[in-house]
């Protein structure tokens, strides 16, 4: 059957295609024109162009597809014009899930985020249930999330066959811009993390989390949220991972919170004065002082989520970022 992927060409997107393509589907991806596509290198996709923004090409997109995977995001935790935010991941969302559904799309799979999901007191694991609401949400980009998981909520209501994935921390190879969890891989490998901070985040596979949107399509409940996680892990511990992994030492030196934030934030407003982009985001130093962990349980029993050792996809991340030329110089 012929599948749309929009978003084919970032990180989660790049292996939702690869696993339709092993599934044996002929896979059409949706791309911006002058987007990077070296994601989709080797791959025997259909590239059409359009943006989500434009409803015309999303129409055209949908065309004669029997399912759609809407793994597309402007993932910035600095803009500008927040507009383009809201433009994108949540006015481009209700765009794309009204094309499909008007094309007669039997499964609608809409990649949310577990930034848009609640967060229990104390640090104790949430789950798709956990109350929350958009004045929890830290920063624009957490918001249109939220916001366009809601639009994705009120689209299955209204009879859309939509199912929605949340994914956590996704770890492995191909992150091409990278994510902030990948840059805190590669800022290790190139020796430019001295310190860390106490927060917490759910690593998985990325390779699982595509398998999981597949999943979802297959088994998921329309109008369901399914978190796409697996191991709790305090940054420390990532870190302390990835040095047995590297031999290269981990930080020993814990930062209070306030130390980061405060330099993100006259990093932010210097890089709105200057132009340019702060290295850490304010709003990402605001996120840290949460520990993001989640408990996959539902997606495990109801879709039969894989758990694959953590471990193995930060070898492979590490291996590919060094192999891209994301690190400065050689191990030592």
């Amino acid at each position: 059957m012929t599948v749309l992927v929009t978003g084919g060409t970032g990180f989660v997107g790049a292996h939702v295609v690869r696993a339709l393509l092993a599934r044996g589907d002929l896979v059409r991806c949706l791309a911006r024109s002058g987007g990077d596509r070296s994601n989709l290198d080797g791959c025997d996709v259909e590239i059409v162009e359009g943006d989500l923004r434009d409803p015309a090409s999303l129409r055209a997109a949908c065309a004669g597809c029997s399912e759609v995977y809407h793994c597309a995001a402007d993932y910035r935790l600095f803009v500008r014009r927040p507009r383009d935010l809201y433009a994108s991941n949540v006015d481009g969302t209700r765009h794309l899930l009204a094309a499909a559904a008007e094309a007669g799309a039997k499964r609608i799979v809409y990649t949310s985020s577990v930034g848009a999901l609640g967060l229990e007191p104390g640090g104790r694991p949430a789950t798709e249930t956990t109350p929350v609401s958009i004045a929890a949400m830290v920063g624009h980009y957490k918001r249109s999330k939220y916001l366009a998981e809601r639009a994705a909520v009120e689209a299955a209501a209204a009879g859309a066959p939509v199912v929605i994935v949340n994914p956590s921390t996704p770890i492995g190879e191909l992150d091409v811009k990278p994510t902030p969890t990948g840059r805190i891989i590669v800022d290790f490998l190139s020796r430019r993390m001295p310190a860390y901070v106490d927060t917490g985040l759910n690593l998985i596979d990325v390779r699982d989390v595509a398998q999981g949107h597949l999943l979802a399509a297959e088994h998921g409940r329309v109008g369901e949220k399914y978190i796409l996680g697996h191991r709790n892990v305090t940054l420390v511990e990532m870190l302390g991972v990835l040095a047995d992994i590297t031999g290269m030492k981990a930080p020993r030196l814990r930062l209070p919170h306030w130390l980061p934030v405060g330099a993100a934030a006259l990093a932010t407003g210097w890089a709105r004065l200057a132009g340019g982009e702060p290295r850490v985001p304010l709003d990402s130093a605001r996120m840290a002082r949460h520990r993001m962990f989640f408990d996959a349980g539902k997606a495990v029993r109801e879709l039969g989520l894989v758990q694959s050792p953590v471990r193995e996809a930060l070898e492979r991340a590490v291996r590919w970022f060094e192999e891209n030329g994301y690190v400065n110089g050689p191990r030592r």
